[in-house]
């Protein structure tokens, strides 16, 4: 996956909004960062512009590994974290069906032979309940195994030995599989906070509110994240959009909070604040 050139230009309160991107080599993005290429230009409206490597591709997902050998999660870990992913970990299957609903994953890497309960209880086990997609490692080569575990849920398998790249690519394969095939319910319901997003009605305690197009835009783009926190450059992105978001300063976030939050009345305290962050809305 590549990384990308971003065209960076500072406002008045010296926050740093993209302009352009474009996407390069990991190669080369490893050569300009070692060297610390950086370079700057002044655009017409006497902004400085800023050339830069990021990488846009970076995840935010959480991935459960159950796996009874740590030094191979070691290896996982490090490199899934390496590629933005949030990696928690159990060592048998009992650990890991607890941590399911603890740590809520977007995904799940699952061995076969675990301690205490093997792949493929766990897997059985666990579509009881959930569907988190689950990518099964495994040292069984056979036809039968492969089908078992795909016949029980699994979303995808891979035989041991394997390549971390491999993995990787995968991993990225399956949720984005998962991402695609998952349409947001018509209906949202938060406690007594209640959104219809294709009637575009929001009610609380079942008596509707009036919101404006971008408070109920912003409050749809929360829902959404389904209780993750979004920074204010990612809700500018998502509400105006990226051309109209470089015209507009964070401030008008806040604003747009405090009135949504009027407007919500007993369940404004759903809408929380995240220091230094942004903002999320609260589900349970």
């Amino acid at each position: 996956m590549g990384a990308a050139v971003a065209m960076l230009y500072y406002t008045s309160n010296r926050r740093p909004r993209i302009r352009s991107v474009t996407l390069i080599s990991r190669p080369f993005q490893t050569a300009v960062m070692e060297r610390g290429d950086l370079s700057a230009t002044m655009g017409s409206s006497g902004r400085k512009r800023e050339k830069c490597i990021i990488d846009v591709t970076m995840a935010n997902e959480k991935i459960l590994i159950v796996e009874d050998e740590k030094p191979l999660v070691k290896l996982l870990k490090y490199n899934l974290e390496k590629e933005g992913y949030r990696v928690v970990a159990a060592y048998d299957g009992e650990s890991g069906l607890t941590a399911v609903p603890k740590e809520k994953p977007d995904l799940i890497l699952l061995d076969v032979m675990l301690p205490k309960i093997d792949g493929f209880d766990f897997c059985k086990t666990l579509r009881r309940q959930y569907q988190t997609p689950v990518l099964m490692l495994t040292a069984k080569k056979g036809e039968f195994d492969r089908i078992l575990g795909l016949e029980l849920g699994a979303d995808d398998y891979v035989t041991k030995p394997f390549s971390v790249r491999e993995i990787i690519a995968r991993v990225k394969a399956v949720l984005r599989r998962t991402t695609e095939r998952t349409e947001p319910p018509a209906l949202v319901r938060a406690g007594e906070l209640e959104v219809d997003l294709d009637k575009h009605e929001t009610r609380v305690r079942g008596k509707a509110i009036e919101l404006s197009f971008k408070e109920f835009e912003f409050l749809r783009c929360l829902l959404l994240s389904r209780g993750k926190a979004l920074t204010r450059d990612e809700i500018l992105e998502r509400v105006w959009g990226y051309d109209r978001s470089m015209e507009i300063d964070t401030r008008t976030i806040d604003q747009h909070v405090k009135r949504i939050r009027e407007k919500l009345g007993p369940e404004a305290g759903r809408l929380v604040t995240i220091k230094n962050v942004g903002y999320r809305l609260r589900l349970d």
